[in-house]
């Protein structure tokens, strides 16, 4: 295939030796299949965007840290340059992430650098080595749904205790891999302890997930593990292998219950409008 713009400078520079196909192009960044001596990987081309689509980022970039006083600076005054450093700074933000995740033992694809606004990473297959299917994608029977379910709230678990929320997790943002499901896509990764929203952000990440797989296992949507992490992590009692059980005893006398309704009506009202795209596109084939 014709090299896309932005891959062009690695292939120059020896970083990859060729790029095979498109694997999916998204709103942030297209992700290209691209092969590196003898292995296969992808790259990922990170879009620029418009103002419009920063001021719609803005909840997730409370709370991170600019590695310059000079780009804060700009950053705060939304300067075209302080435009450009944010866009890095959103772009580095996966970067930085993943390797924290890797390091914390969370299934992510590996990352392999980050070159010329570029990131390159493993490629995540399936048993047959095409590319893995999303969780969404997959039909569980109610064993696999209980089992992939208590695996990806750990990973929501491993990522919390190092400060880290991912912000968008749904069924489009896990891979089915052999080994299980991997966890992906990670520019909007919300800091636990600096942004106000957390809380809300870890409960609609959690209850993404349990409608998903709730569709298999309905047992699964009377548990609130996000609930019972948060109160852990609060008093700095989460640890990467505290034994949760998803059950949780609500003070219906504070206000922040509102919030928690909130996020539950907010991750049904995703599901419900993932529901009706997939029904959509059944009727159309």
């Amino acid at each position: 295939m014709r090299t896309p713009a932005g891959l062009q400078p690695l292939i120059d520079d020896g970083v990859i030796d060729e790029v095979l196909r498109p694997l999916k192009s998204g709103k942030e960044a297209s992700v290209y299949v691209v092969r590196v001596g003898e292995e296969i990987r992808c790259a990922k081309v990170y879009k620029d965007m418009a103002q419009r689509s920063f001021q719609q980022r803005v909840q997730y970039q409370e709370g991170r840290k600019v590695r310059g006083s000079r780009q804060a600076r700009a950053i705060g005054k939304a300067t075209k340059f302080g435009r450009k450093e944010q866009e890095a700074a959103w772009k580095n933000t996966e970067v930085d992430a993943l390797y924290q995740l890797v390091d914390a033992g969370v299934r992510v694809p590996q990352p392999h650098g980050f070159f010329n606004g570029v990131l390159v990473m493993e490629l995540v297959v399936d048993a047959d080595g095409h590319s893995a299917p999303r969780l969404g994608e997959v039909e569980l029977s109610p064993v696999q749904a209980r089992g992939f379910h208590r695996f990806l709230v750990h990973q929501v678990q491993k990522m919390l205790c190092i400060g880290l929320i991912h912000g968008d997790l749904s069924e489009y943002n896990v891979l089915v891999a052999p080994d299980g499901p991997v966890v992906i896509d990670f520019p909007q990764v919300v800091s636990a302890a600096g942004n106000n929203a957390a809380r809300r952000m870890l409960q609609r990440d959690v209850n993404n997930l349990t409608l998903s797989l709730g569709r298999f296992a309905p047992e699964l949507l009377s548990t609130h593990y996000a609930e019972e992490m948060w109160a852990l992590y609060e008093v700095g009692d989460l640890r990467p292998d505290s034994e949760l059980t998803g059950e949780f005893e609500f003070d219906e006398s504070s206000a922040d219950l509102d919030s928690v309704q909130l996020a539950i009506r907010d991750a049904r009202e995703e599901a419900l409008i993932r529901q009706q795209g997939r029904e959509m596109a059944e009727q159309d084939d």
